[in-house]
């Protein structure tokens, strides 16, 4: 292989955050009793002025929302739940005043006002009515609005026979999925990842105890309380296990969108505590099982507002998605990236342990990862700071493509390529002196200065189709042809 100058080519689709995109999510403006005055002014206000201003709030915002006042009446029984029968005195108020309590305690929040980027693209699971060498993808991408919480959200779009891309105009109105009850559980897996968080005590023993290789939500939760008995006597250790428990379950969890929903309608928001302060970069890859069918994964980073965890979800249609927990001791750090099927019988993984090099792991059980070994090391000078994935590896006659970051001078955030052996990826068999894509004096600034990432690309009909972040605000594509890539490749040392 023989380095050499590559001509990478810009599209000129740009995507920028749209402000006008917003949610309707739970306004909490204090504690209990504040929510509680709120509550008791809507009950003093006069039957005769509930309708007429619950109609001006409709006419304001129901051109923004689905079903508006069915979130109101949700948003209501929420926090009816939550603060208990005194929250309304005794009080029995009419629909109406319902609707109006429920919009007193929600707001609207757009999840892309302050940026739209570190994209990932796979095929759309519907090929349907496309000419022949023509592909309908599915682009992921980071969400980021107010208080810098970040969600996934999605865009459709065509690569056309000539590889020009098109991309889909976003329709309609966003809303989140529904959650989907009586989830089941494994209980194997599910000890399992107990053990790993070390709470394999008695109590633990006692609760799992009581339930059947499969459990629902439900199960638990009756199983829990009824080991938790007398809460006021418990050990301390105990409700600790009984909460660790609980979040454990919490955090695997179903969601389901209508299936009339566009995919430009469905946002994925933040729904556990590990996901409060965002989900990011959501690295989508096309899996294809040992019999031949295809499921789609994602590894992201789950944030708290301390602490990134490293979670994956899974989808057949992009309506429904499954979010579970990653579990062993090397599933830590960001930039997990799942290959897209198994190799020599296991699952393949690169990641990043120690926020400088990129590791490569092999699992029988893609929800677990035990052991990591070292792959690649910095080495050039517009990596000298750290390195890590850009997106799950892509199958060439070559060898597996891995698209790379590197973190240079100035904290210059630059796109980057190697090449693993196809029979045994933890063999580095080729990588680029030069980097593939650096920002230019337009892609300079913005949210963070001078960075371009990608989540992950593509390859159709020998081009490498790269949808890539841009000073972590916007989106733009570049496309170059595999072979040039693989033509600039070295063998150098890893």
């Amino acid at each position: 292989m023989n380095a050499g100058p590559l001509n990478v080519s810009r599209t000129s689709i740009v995507l920028k955050p749209d402000p006008s995109r917003v949610l309707l999510r739970p306004f909490v403006p204090g504690d209990s009793q504040r929510i509680a005055a709120i509550v008791s002014r809507v009950l003093e206000i006069r039957e005769d002025q509930v309708g007429p201003l619950l109609d001006h709030i409709t006419r304001e915002f129901s051109w923004r929302h689905l079903h508006v006042h069915s979130l109101f009446l949700k948003r209501f029984e929420d926090v009816r739940q939550s603060i208990g029968p005194s929250l309304l005195s005794g009080t029995t108020p009419t629909e109406a005043r319902c609707m109006l309590i429920g919009a007193c305690l929600l707001a609207e929040y757009s999840v892309e006002s302050a940026a739209l980027f570190n994209p990932s693209i796979v095929p759309d699971p519907d090929q349907t009515g496309l000419p022949d060498g023509a592909l309908r993808f599915v682009l992921s991408l980071r969400a980021t609005g107010e208080g810098h919480i970040s969600s996934v959200t999605f865009r459709t779009g065509i690569i056309h026979t000539d590889n020009r891309i098109e991309l889909a105009t976003p329709t309609g109105m966003i809303s989140e999925p529904r959650q989907i009850p009586n989830l089941r559980y494994e209980k194997p897996l599910f000890g399992r990842r107990l053990n790993e968080m070390g709470l394999a005590g008695d109590f633990t023993q006692q609760v799992m105890g009581e339930l059947g290789d499969c459990f629902t939500l439900q199960n638990l939760r009756r199983s829990l309380d009824a080991a938790l008995g007398d809460v006021p006597r418990i050990k301390a250790t105990d409700r600790a296990a009984a909460e660790g428990i609980w979040t454990l379950a919490r955090s695997n969890f179903e969601v389901q969108f209508e299936p009339d929903q566009q995919l430009s309608e469905r946002i994925l928001f933040p729904a556990t505590l590990s996901q409060r302060n965002g989900i990011e970069d959501a690295r989508f890859v096309c899996f294809t099982n040992d019999d031949g069918s295809h499921i789609y994964y994602a590894t992201f980073t789950a944030f708290d507002g301390k602490l990134v965890m490293p979670e994956l979800v899974e989808t057949r249609d992009f309506l429904r998605f499954r979010f579970l927990t990653l579990n062993g001791p090397a599933a830590q750090n960001k930039g997990m990236a799942l290959f897209p099927r198994k190799i020599g019988g296991r699952y393949a993984m690169l990641s990043r342990q120690d926020n400088e090099n990129i590791f490569i792991m092999f699992s029988d059980n893609v929800h677990f990862w035990n052991q990591h070994q070292l792959l690649l090391k910095p080495l050039f000078p517009w990596e000298l700071v750290q390195i890590g994935n850009c997106g799950s590896p892509m199958e060439t006659g070559a060898g597996w493509l891995v698209l790379s970051h590197g973190v240079g001078p100035m904290r210059k955030y630059c796109i980057g390529a190697f090449l693993l052996d196809r029979d045994d990826p933890s063999k580095v068999i080729g990588r680029l002196r030069e980097p593939l894509l650096q920002p230019n004096q337009d892609e300079r600034e913005g949210y963070v200065p001078n960075v371009v990432y990608t989540c992950g690309a593509l390859v159709h009909n020998g081009e490498l189709i790269i949808p890539y972040g841009i000073a972590d605000q916007a989106t733009g594509f570049a496309t170059v042809p595999v072979a040039d890539v693989l033509a600039a490749m070295e063998a150098v040392a890893s």
